[in-house]
């Protein structure tokens, strides 16, 4: 069984988890995860009570510092960056999957966080974030859990950055820290 987090952050890194986590937040909170990378910060205010199952994954995996060295493994400019796969392949995930709360159509905007999956209640720990026209055109089949309200000039650089194959960066796109704020 998988146990909440400390809220403070002081829980060690965990990077797999045996099912999926336990409702750990108050949706009548407010959240914000700063999300540090080699490129610069950028900070969202999350969806509890749109997406209360996707923010507290999110949020549990932030405080279990899951995310903390992965890397934005796809990028496609005027579309999305896409991260938190701890294979840096696309394919990894926490160790379980969890149920869609996906958001009425025309809602994903720049600046957008949803989850990346492989078909439907398919969620895990990937994620991206909506960086061009492209993306904001997407049907409504990814659960969309915040927005970016600081640090679309870093948006913009990371989705700039060179790729090569399977749109993977040259050189790593580096998720150094997710760090919540709970008010």
């Amino acid at each position: 069984m998988t146990d909440c987090p400390a809220a403070d952050g002081s829980s060690p890194r965990q990077t797999s988890f045996d099912g999926e986590m336990p409702m750990c937040i108050d949706p009548e909170k407010s959240y914000t995860a700063e999300i540090v990378t080699n490129h610069g910060t950028m900070t969202a205010y999350l969806y509890p009570q749109r997406a209360p199952k996707t923010v507290n994954n999110f949020v549990s995996l932030a405080r279990y510092h899951y995310y903390d060295g992965l890397i934005f493994h796809r990028i496609i400019r005027e579309f999305m960056i896409q991260g938190g796969c701890p294979e840096g392949s696309g394919r990894g995930g926490p160790g379980y999957r969890f149920a869609d709360e996906l958001p009425e159509p025309g809602k994903y905007e720049i600046g957008s966080l949803a989850m990346a999956n492989a078909g439907p209640n398919t969620n895990g720990s990937q994620f991206f974030i909506v960086s061009g026209a492209h993306g904001v055109t997407l049907p409504p089949n990814y659960s969309l859990f915040g927005k970016l309200i600081d640090g679309f000039d870093v948006l913009s650089t990371l989705e700039k950055v060179p790729t090569g194959p399977g749109d993977r960066p040259k050189d790593d796109v580096v998720i150094e820290s997710v760090t919540i704020t709970e008010s």
